[in-house]
């Protein structure tokens, strides 16, 4: 059987500013599935090299493949969905599979939206996948798919989600085949050498309002240290990977094992440099092991710190203060690690003197870096389902961080980009002349390859998608490119609520049929209970 995996061709300006990134999702389920057997696999890069539609499906219809999959998060979902359509025109006997987090809570939506789409894995997806390719493999997934736990698909026009599939409970039993990627392609522009993206740990224990990883991941596990050095090795000496991000949530919350991760990779002593997303709190609580940390190789920790006061840090249910923040960045500078924070802009209670706050609280830090991030609220997080039909902009092309989705009571959108990218320009243009002045040899070589990631991409524009700012003599004019169609008044959005309750996030992973094959919507039973209907089951 002829598999073919495929990431979609989308771009936003966000993190590609720093290089190519390896779609993760492709050595971990290609690894699953090799493992099982299915040897025939082909992976297409559309993203990372930029292949139009045309082209792509000239691709697809060479190879003839049985079995096309293709990822999607929120601001992929619409190329996603094209892309399979696309398999369908060319290879009309294949059978499509979307998996992602995005399909994983609105597979209503999308099989609604793309009926093309045979199959959605819900969750994560190496079990899921392999069990519902050696179905297909056999001829049985028509016949059998009910029994398919995590999947959704389409049966007589009408969406059935089958029960979630347990989480994968030990991660040392994952298998990435990191041969399935052309490594020469995924470089890191600060470093310029090969990166990669691997997995240590899946989950979140907090509940962050805004987020929703902690509910795809639903629970909190690591793998076992050796093992994921074993795999780091296998990066270095095989594939040359010179840096690596880990894709964790929460790398740092189990702080004996991050230890045992560290002195691994000291005693490998592979030459390898590394960088995590952590929380403030982590940071203050490990001040004594900083330095074992820096020695392992980790050398840039970006910060959740995401507000420029505390009442959004509280709306955001996060749980630290203006002052941790500070002094997080400060025990990461002094242990000579690059200290990245985070903002996150565009809320409805931002003005022209927040986004300016955010910018003399960064110099007030002292971060190595900043990111002005925009709110985002995934059409699945919880904070999403509170802000109900203040969401106008239901276009999820633009849900990437670089594009304000939400209008601010006091501000225009368009102001809010605008702010923001005074904030960058201002702030990197004083770093041009501090990075030059940084001690550490090799801090500095990092920071001024940073600063050339930005130059580069703000000379072609791919630095938060500077194509839709146009510059008229003093006077800035920015087209955010909504899909019109796609922004909603309240009005619409309360009917399309009223008349579509099915298109909803589901946020449970609960689908909408037992483990035993009934509907989950049947009314409850009550022995006694005269006067509410039941059914026997």
């Amino acid at each position: 059987m002829r598999i073919m995996m495929i990431q979609p061709n989308y771009h936003s300006g966000g993190a590609e500013i720093a290089g190519n990134w390896p779609p993760s999702w492709v050595p971990y389920v290609g690894g699953a599935l090799k493992t099982a057997g299915f040897a025939n696999i082909r992976f297409v890069d559309a993203m990372t090299d930029y292949i139009p539609d045309d082209a792509l499906a000239e691709i697809i219809a060479k190879y003839q493949p049985d079995v096309v999959l293709a990822t999607a998060i929120t601001p992929m979902i619409y190329q996603s969905q094209k892309t399979l359509k696309i398999v369908r025109e060319v290879c009309p006997q294949a059978v499509t599979i979307m998996g992602g987090v995005h399909p994983t809570y609105m597979y209503n939506e999308v099989l609604n939206e793309a009926p093309w789409v045979d199959y959605i894995i819900r969750g994560e997806g190496e079990e899921i996948t392999v069990n519902l390719l050696k179905a297909i493999a056999n001829g049985t997934d028509k016949s059998d798919r009910q029994n398919i736990l995590g999947i959704a698909y389409l049966e007589d026009g009408k969406v059935i989600a089958t029960p979630a599939h347990p989480p994968i409970a030990d991660l040392d039993t994952l298998t990435p085949d990191w041969d399935l990627l052309d490594w020469s392609k995924y470089i890191y522009t600060p470093l310029n050498v090969r990166v990669a993206v691997p997995n240590y740990a899946r989950g979140c224990p907090f509940t962050c309002r805004f987020c929703s990883q902690w509910k795809f991941w639903r629970k909190y596990r690591s793998g076992s240290p050796k093992r994921f050095v074993d795999e780091i090795e296998i990066l270095v000496k095989k594939h040359k990977v010179g840096f690596f991000i880990l894709a964790d949530e929460e790398p740092t919350i189990n702080k004996p094992k991050f230890i045992a991760l560290c002195n691994e990779l000291i005693d490998r002593n592979l030459g390898v440099h590394w960088g995590i997303n952590t929380r403030v709190t982590d940071i203050l609580r490990d001040e004594k092991e900083l330095p074992l940390y820096r020695k392992a190789g980790l050398v840039h920790v970006s910060l959740g710190t995401e507000a420029a006061a505390q009442l959004k840090l509280n709306l955001f249910r996060k749980e630290t203060t203006i002052e941790q923040n500070k002094r997080a960045i400060q025990l990461l500078k002094q242990n000579g690690m690059v200290a990245e924070a985070q903002f996150i802009m565009g809320l409805e209670n931002e003005t022209p003197e927040t986004i300016e706050q955010t910018y003399h609280m960064a110099l007030d830090w002292k971060p190595d870096m900043v990111n002005w991030n925009m709110f985002t609220p995934w059409p699945f997080s919880e904070l999403f389902e509170e802000l109900g039909d203040r969401v106008e902009v239901r276009d999820y092309s633009q849900y990437n961080f670089v594009t304000p989705i939400m209008k601010p009571e006091a501000m225009e959108r368009e102001d809010v980009l605008k702010g923001v990218l005074r904030n960058y320009a201002r702030f990197y243009l004083r770093k041009t002349f501090e990075y030059w002045f940084v001690k550490d040899p090799f801090k500095r070589k990092y920071l001024l390859g940073c600063l050339k990631a930005f130059a580069q991409t703000t000379l072609n524009k791919r630095f938060y998608n500077l194509k839709r700012v146009k510059y008229k003599g003093l006077h800035t004019e920015i087209e955010l490119g909504f899909d019109e169609s796609k922004i909603l008044t309240r009005e619409q959005i309360a009917q399309r609520k009223q008349e579509h309750p099915e298109l909803t996030a589901d946020v449970d992973f609960s689908g909408n049929i037992s483990a035993c094959g009934a509907p989950n919507d049947l009314p409850e039973y009550h022995e006694d209970g005269q006067d509410v209907p039941s059914m026997k089951i």
